[in-house]
């Protein structure tokens, strides 16, 4: 299974979009600071997270959800606990 997640810094409130196989692994790494770009914004508590068959899937969701920068997207799809993205 291959996982999109959103990870929210308790330290600024700010929120990271990632794609994995191992998502207690990833957080463990972000939270350990060997992720530079999160580095200062630990502790970082795991918020969103959604599974897909197909790396190749959750790559492209992603992708798509990094381009939209937008806290209100990401915000709704944490209280709705899904993403709804059209084609």
């Amino acid at each position: 299974m291959h996982y999109v997640y959103i990870l929210q810094s308790l330290k600024t409130g700010r929120y990271y979009i990632g794609s994995t196989n191992d998502v207690r692994r990833r957080l463990g790494e972000h939270n350990s600071g060997s992720t530079p770009s999160l580095k200062h914004q630990r502790p970082l508590a795991l918020v969103f997270r959604k599974g897909y068959s197909v790396a190749s899937e959750a790559k492209a969701v992603e992708r798509k959800l990094k381009r939209y920068k937008s806290r209100s997207i990401l915000e709704r799809i944490i209280s709705e606990k899904d993403i709804l993205m059209g084609p």
